[in-house]
């Protein structure tokens, strides 16, 4: 988690919404990605996808099973529906997101009848770090 969250301090300071993602297998990084909404024009450049996307690629397969991912932010639906297609085998993440978060909160898609995956959740890791980037970076845009 720690690398999560040093990638989420540099999307900060690119003026990406601080989010940072690492895909493990067996104890090895596979990819680190974090949030390139801005810099890539895309608004699905989050730090999951992009993670999910370089570790298959560096994988070879179509799918990420033995693999855990830390994320320091709860994953959005769009991304928790990428690891359950993936085939994560664990998610670690950092700060609750009340809002749009999809694991814990809002739509809860792991727990839906329709999910095919449902990776082992993992929530807290990281988290008074994960949420004190979040709320500098976007205190720093109200001002």
């Amino acid at each position: 988690m720690d690398l999560a969250l040093a990638l989420a301090a540099d999307a900060a300071a690119a003026g990406e919404a601080p989010v940072g993602a690492v895909i493990v297998e067996n104890g090895a990084v596979l990819a680190a990605e974090r949030n390139r909404m801005r810099e890539l024009s895309d608004p699905t450049a989050h730090a999951e996808l992009l993670a999910i996307r370089a570790a298959l690629l560096k994988r070879g397969t179509g799918r990420l099973d033995g693999c855990d991912l830390y994320v320091t932010l709860e994953p959005c639906a769009m991304c928790a529906g990428a690891m359950a297609h993936a085939r994560v085998r664990r998610l670690y993440y950092g700060a609750e997101d009340r809002k749009a978060g999809a694991v814990d909160h809002g739509v809860r898609l792991f727990e839906s009848p329709n999910c095919h995956h449902r990776p082992e959740v993992v929530s807290g890791l990281g988290e008074k770090r994960a949420s004190e980037l979040l709320k500098a970076f976007f205190a720093k845009l109200r001002t």
